[in-house]
């Protein structure tokens, strides 16, 4: 009867049936998760909930389980009933994507929400391409990628990649993901299989790099300046660096500013990236930038000075890679009673860059920095010209500091203009591939305009021998040194002086002359010569440049004081070599000239010479130009138009 009535019991007893199925979810970090179980049987049901390592998860004793999402984890529940029968749960994935996504909805009730969307890619065939996109979703969400508006076959993750591209591979790619909610897609990405040369566009390169650096400060007729040496002698020197080829010459006439500049635009030719630099005096009148020569009268007019703008269309006419003009002068008005024109639209090819150091109708300033006199834009620009950046980056980054000085603000604002079409920079490299017979004809100019003579030693008859060597401190400045290197047997208190045939002007004698002291000190690579000879202006050189050795001694056994001489000539050194004399009765060099204008009414300076002299001087010291003054109208004038012939 025992065995009738279980079998009746048990028949009574229905099997465990899970009816609900918890779902994979996937949710942002720290998300408060629901998993659900749903079953049915007979009497009680209980619920154990486990992790993936098969441990009891504590307190998951409920169909219902809540968990703080905080790490990806795999869940499974088991359902008991009180006859010993027990049925598992399928297994669900709890997906953590630790994203901050802004906009996800606060009401969010487990539609699909993208959180990574793929990119546009370039990639070179035969190379792998990788798209990922990434959602949250309850339940999770299911991936379905398609190229050219169709469905990829087995395409069904997050992550979408393709080996090894062809050229077949290319087009229109999206996801769509979804879950039993909604549907939401990607926006449309384009690959490209491109070539290596499409992958990384070449970075720009020069065929060559020619710089021309003037720096004027002694003045005859106005105040003279003291930065323009350090300016320029340090510019070249980091300019060198960069590989250019540098030319820096001091104290030029207007004849030897048209002459030494129409040398500069002979070295440049197609590719080359050209470089002119100019600090001294200067103003603007009209739109166009004038460079006071150190002749220029007092008053002067255009016509004493060198026009910029005419510069600079000659460089872009040698179509030019890059053509930069970087002034360090003073940009006050010619008339201030005439609005300023606009500056007449140099030719479409680009690549031009203009930087000045100041605002229109402003001064440029010098300031002793730490003993060395410095104008600020020259300060500021030296500090950053090596930078591996874009040049208009790096005159910004020159803005940004002078800005920031004290000792000009409100004063003096740097001002940058330019038509870059590609991304030039000063350290671009030199490739010289087609244009190897160029580069051998500007190397042999430039190379003339630096050629020192060698060092040679001078036996003289009482057995002393005396060095002759040489350093350039600038192309137009040569420093000749003597030194005594053996004494004879009946000599003792050997001294030594040079002098020069032709006699050169040492524009280096006045205020300021210690710091080309100092500069002819690191130059010199002698150690400490006996004698030291500054030959200035070679530019103005028109024969053999002969050096005059003087030896002073006295004779051991007479007492007498005793003098013996030599002579070494040295041919025509440096920029001699050019013979920019000669190019300054030419007609090319005239193209030059500042556009032919009316008389206008002199008016003498207000300002004494020993006035000028005191205001010198002063620190800081502005880069102004003291220019004429009109009566009358403005002349008519318009020579931005006229024809280069």
């Amino acid at each position: 009867m025992s065995e009738n009535k279980s079998k009746l019991l048990r028949n009574m007893i229905k099997d465990i049936a899970i009816v609900r199925h918890p779902v994979s979810v996937c949710v942002p970090v720290n998300y408060e998760v629901v998993m659900s179980v749903r079953a049915e049987g007979t009497g009680i049901l209980s619920y154990q909930w486990f992790t993936e390592n098969e441990q009891e998860v504590i307190g998951g004793t409920q169909a219902d389980l809540k968990v703080k999402a905080q790490q990806n984890q795999l869940y499974v529940c088991r359902v008991n009933d009180q006859f010993c029968n027990c049925v598992f749960s399928d297994w669900v994935r709890v997906k953590v994507l630790d994203i901050v996504k802004p906009g996800m909805p606060r009401a969010w009730q487990g539609e699909p929400h993208i959180v990574l969307s793929p990119q546009s890619q370039k990639v070179k065939v035969g190379h792998r391409v990788t798209l990922r996109c990434a959602a949250f979703g309850s339940p999770a969400p299911h991936y379905q990628w398609y190229r050219n508006g169709l469905p990829l076959q087995d395409k069904n993750s997050e992550t979408f990649e393709l080996e090894q591209t062809t050229a077949d591979d290319g087009g229109t790619y999206l996801c769509s993901v979804s879950n039993v909610l909604e549907e939401r897609w990607t926006e449309a990405v384009d690959i490209r299989i491109v070539t290596t040369d499409e992958l990384h566009p070449p970075t720009p390169t020069a065929t060559d790099k020619v710089a021309l650096l003037i720096g004027n400060l002694n003045y005859a007729h106005h105040p003279g300046l003291l930065a323009p040496t350090m300016d320029v002698h340090e510019l070249g020197n980091l300019l060198q660096q960069l590989g250019f080829r540098v030319v820096s010459l001091i104290d030029l006439t207007k004849e030897d500013m048209k002459a030494a500049i129409d040398k500069f635009l002979d070295l440049l030719d197609r590719g080359v990236y050209g470089l002119f630099y100019y600090a001294g005096h200067g103003y603007e009148h009209s739109g166009r930038n004038y460079l006071v020569a150190v002749d220029a009268p007092q008053p002067y007019r255009p016509d004493n000075c060198v026009c910029v703008q005419r510069i600079m269309l000659r460089m872009q006419e040698k179509q030019t890679a890059l053509s930069v003009v970087l002034l360090d002068t003073c940009r006050k008005w010619y008339n201030k009673t005439c609005a300023a024109s606009e500056i007449m639209a140099l030719g479409p090819s680009g690549n031009t860059v203009y930087g000045y150091a100041t605002c229109e109708d402003a001064e440029a300033f010098e300031v002793q920095d730490g003993g060395k006199s410095t104008g600020i834009f020259t300060k500021y620009l030296n500090k950053h010209i090596l930078e591996n950046r874009k040049v208009t980056h790096v005159l910004e980054q020159v803005s940004e500091d002078l800005g920031l000085d004290p000792l000009v603000t409100g004063k003096q604002a740097v001002e940058i203009k330019h038509t870059l079409k590609e991304p030039r920079s000063l350290t671009d490299r030199i490739r010289t591939t087609g244009h190897t017979r160029e580069l051998h004809l500007r190397d042999t100019c430039w190379r003339q305009a630096n050629a020192l003579p060698g060092k040679t030693r001078l036996s003289f008859p009482c057995g002393v021998k005396v060095e002759v060597s040489f350093s350039a401190l600038f192309s137009n400045v040569l420093v000749v040194f003597g030194t005594v290197k053996n004494t004879g047997p009946k000599t003792q208190d050997c001294s030594v002086t040079l002098s020069s045939k032709p006699s050169l002007e040492d524009i280096f004698s006045g205020p300021g002359s210690s710091e080309v002291d100092s500069l002819i000190h690191i130059s010199s690579g002698t150690g400490s010569p006996d004698c030291v000879l500054r030959l200035c202006s070679l530019q103005k050189l028109q024969g053999s440049l002969v050096i005059n050795v003087d030896l002073h001694y006295t004779h051991v056994d007479s007492k007498l004081r005793l003098k013996e001489s030599q002579q070494k000539d040295i041919g025509r050194p440096l920029v001699a070599s050019w013979g920019l004399y000669k190019k300054q009765h030419t007609g090319a060099a005239k193209m030059l000239d500042a556009a032919p204008t009316r008389s206008l009414d002199n008016v003498s300076s207000s300002k004494s010479p020993v006035q000028q002299t005191l205001d010198y001087q002063c620190r800081p010291f502005t880069r102004k130009a003291e220019v004429i003054a009109a009566r009358s109208k403005e002349p008519e004038e318009n020579d931005e138009n006229e024809h280069w012939k």
